[in-house]
């Protein structure tokens, strides 16, 4: 803390720099005190889970901070979480395990099983932080010292010679303050001073790259900058850190193959997990899930003011997930606005997209600003998704965030479907009756907005609020015949069809044989065309979450494989040799944290064809269909119903307990279907800290029948919560080149209801 008290904790881009201005501060004050914090709260997070609950022996991991990680010596026996595990007779379990780490084998890692810390004063957000000596396993220690201390030791890697001459944080904190002073331009560099982490994926040329993954690379860090970070360097950012991320943007899931896992891991919820630097906790809980999704670094560093932004990615809620479980802003701009692939590791190249975490939504919205090439505007032509009309691009997007400005004339239409309380699920209501409660207080009794809902039978109708008309129910059954009539024809796991009124009413085709599609007189086509003109009733089924419903694309085999080739080709053209360069290079210099991980990965190496007709359904083709489709229905909503723009939650569902069971309506992922239409539909979106709640519905696991598996099973009774609670969000949504809009609607609502409380835990150290 500098002489005159100023402190980073809940600073604000423009309080930074009033206070360099003012001399209260300086660039290289403010990096320490974000080092001191990291010191105090970074360290690991997790206990091991073993067989027996046994000590462990003490283990030292990778350097950060200035000191080595200490792992935890107490683990927790499995039988505390698994019920009658003596009759458990499935494949082995994976416990818990300190093994050394493929990228480095003198530093060691939690593998297996683990589990939450009570009151825990650890978060683990930050994987590498930009510190000479430690930002780099390559070239790390005396491998990394200042060029003034002369050459590098015997046996030092020919690029780290290079390497040693890009300053880490605090040189260039000190550069920056010697030469603006306390008159730095900020026109020209409205970053200054700004310390900021990033999902491990975003390619920094002067700290370790490896989307999270324990990777051996000949050279950890690559040749240049993502062009995101790039830009944020150009303006005067602080490049401090590379939040825990799950591996590979949330390990992108199992194409299929001969591999299976030869161990099980009962509980992949509660891990945003990285296997090279573990895994994160909720500040506010940490026993629980930093976030439902892989960015979960990035929002707990923002969140417990271990930086003050950060950029994240989502391909699926792994934005969303972290600013909402963590109390943090966040602005999600349209898929194609701004740039991820070119430069990153994806996950799923149709869906992936840079999110930009603050603490508040003005600070959101001037990183977004900054973020812009004042020649190129948002284009990366390394990603071919950001050729994008420029119309749609604002040109000033900080100064369309207001005060508590009135709403008055605004219609906010509010998208039920993400609240839904289906019948005997508690684990739903605390978030959706406070959201619901929220919305109205705030949206429409102070700030004057017409609140208009949509229909669902799993939502009573609120008399007090217009009804959509068309809703999205009613928006699908017009469009989904014209844009993706294939959705009509999926049929479930079991292999019946998903839409049952449409199988018994239509006869037999010869692309769906009678055995399963076909019981009535009616052909397809001209269901399709009856559907479409509201006079037969569509299928009960037929809305939000069902719709949700895509193949696995061989996206992210395409994708690590351009990845690696690329960087690769980038130190060669440096005169540097990177042998990684494939998948089965990937494969076999890499350690995974559960074996599912391994057999999945060995899966996508033998991928070969771009293609994915399983089930006669093309991965690929569907991203792109219900991308078209998603857009449509909202702008039909919109435009008949006269709204400005929409209100949702992002999910229903709290942060789960890390090493516990998945709700069981949302599958191991822990996501709801309703949860996916941001990322799924590529539309802009905010999220603003919107409350918290003192009551949760944890599932537990239980043994089914025969042993041979856990599964979750509800809660028989509510966890209750110490103050403030666990937190929520209000998402706010519009169609791209309306973000002045969404921007006045969510700085309204959050400057007048000012819901954020910093986490009690992580206070000034």
């Amino acid at each position: 803390m500098s002489e005159d008290g100023f402190r980073v904790e809940e600073a604000t881009i423009d309080d930074v720099h009033r206070a360099i201005r003012a001399g209260q501060t300086s660039c290289v004050d403010i990096v320490r005190q974000y080092i001191a914090r990291a010191r105090a709260y970074n360290g690991v997070a997790s206990r091991l889970v073993t067989a027996d609950g046994a000590s462990v022996p003490a283990a030292e991991g990778a350097v950060r901070a200035g000191a080595s990680l200490r792992f935890p010596t107490e683990t927790v026996n499995a039988a505390t979480l698994l019920p009658e595990l003596d009759k458990y007779c499935g494949k082995p379990l994976e416990f818990g395990r300190i093994e050394a780490t493929a990228s480095d084998p003198s530093v060691v890692q939690q593998y297996g099983m683990i589990a939450g810390i009570a009151d825990g004063t650890q978060l683990n957000a930050l994987a590498t932080l930009n510190i000479r000596g430690e930002r780099s396993v390559t070239c790390k220690g005396d491998y990394d010292r200042h060029p003034s201390h002369g050459p590098l030791p015997p046996g030092a890697p020919p690029v780290c010679d290079e390497f040693r001459r890009l300053p880490d944080a605090l040189e260039r904190a000190a550069e920056l303050d010697a030469r603006y002073g306390t008159d730095p331009d900020l026109a020209a560099l409205p970053m200054y001073g700004v310390v900021f982490s990033f999902k491990d994926p975003f390619d920094t040329k002067d700290m370790r790259t490896t989307a999270g993954g324990d990777a051996a690379y000949d050279i950890d860090f690559p040749a240049r900058d993502h062009i995101l970070v790039e830009q944020l360097r150009n303006k005067g950012a602080i490049i401090f850190a590379k939040a825990v991320n799950t591996e590979y943007n949330g390990r992108a899931g199992n194409p299929g193959g001969r591999h299976q896992p030869e161990k099980v891991l009962p509980s992949v919820l509660g891990y945003q997990r990285s296997s090279w630097a573990g895994n994160p906790a909720n500040p506010y809980d940490t026993t629980r899930a930093a976030s439902l999704g892989s960015s979960s670094g990035s929002g707990v560093s923002v969140s417990a003011n271990l930086v003050m932004c950060s950029l994240g990615e989502e391909t699926r809620a792994s934005c969303r997930g972290p600013a909402n479980h963590n109390a943090v802003a966040l602005i999600l701009p349209h898929k194609a606005m701004l740039g991820f692939d070119g430069g990153a590791i994806g996950a799923d190249i149709y869906c992936d997209r840079t999110g930009i975490l603050a603490r508040t939504l003005e600070d959101c919205a001037k990183v977004l600003d900054a973020l812009r090439d004042p020649e190129t505007g948002y284009y990366d032509p390394r990603d071919p998704y950001t050729t994008v009309p420029r119309s749609s691009v604002l040109a000033n997007y900080a100064s369309h965030v207001t005060g508590a400005a009135s709403l008055n004339g605004m219609r906010i239409g509010i998208v039920r479907e993400s609240m839904l309380l289906r019948p005997g699920d508690k684990a739903a209501e605390p978030i959706s009756r406070a959201a619901a409660a929220e919305i109205k207080s705030v949206l429409r009794d102070r700030l004057g907005a017409t609140l208009v809902e949509s229909g669902h039978e799993f939502w009573p109708r609120d008399p007090e609020i217009e009804a959509m008309e068309p809703d999205f129910r009613r928006a699908l059954a017009r469009l989904v015949p014209v844009f993706m009539p294939d959705i009509l024809f999926r049929l479930g796991r079991d292999g019946t069809p998903v839409f049952k009124e449409f199988a018994a009413s239509i006869r037999p085709t010869e692309f769906q044989p009678g055995k399963v599609f076909g019981s009535g007189a009616m052909a397809p086509i001209d269901y399709c065309v009856e559907l479409a003109e509201g006079r037969i009733a569509p299928p009960r089924n037929l809305d939000i979450a069902t719709v949700q419903d895509q193949e696995l694309a061989m996206s992210f085999r395409f994708h690590v494989r351009q990845y690696l080739s690329r960087r690769a080709a980038d130190w060669r053209a440096r005169g540097f040799a990177e042998t990684l360069d494939d998948f089965a290079a990937l494969n076999a210099r890499s350690k995974f944290w559960g074996d599912d991980g391994r057999a999945a990965f060995k899966n996508w190496e033998e991928v070969t064809d771009p293609r994915n007709a399983l089930g006669g359904r093309q991965g690929v083709d569907e991203r792109i269909m219900l991308r078209e489709l998603l857009r449509r229905v909202d702008m039909m909503v919109i435009l008949e119903n006269r709204l400005d723009a929409l209100v949702r939650l992002h999910t229903p569902l709290p942060p789960a307990i890390i090493g516990g069971a998945w709700d069981p309506q949302g599958g191991p992922n822990n996501l709801r279907p309703e949860s996916m239409y941001g990322p799924n539909a590529g539309l802009t979106e905010m999220l603003v800290p919107a409350g918290y709640v003192t009551e949760a519905w944890d599932p537990v696991f239980k043994l089914s029948d025969g042993g041979t598996r856990y599964v979750p099973a509800p809660a028989e009774r509510p966890t209750i919560l110490f103050a403030p609670g666990l937190p929520f969000s209000l998402v706010f949504r519009a169609e791209p080149g309306r973000e002045d809009v969404v921007l006045r609607i969510a700085s309204s609502y959050e400057a007048a209801s000012r819901r954020r409380i910093p986490p009690p835990r992580f206070g000034p150290v």
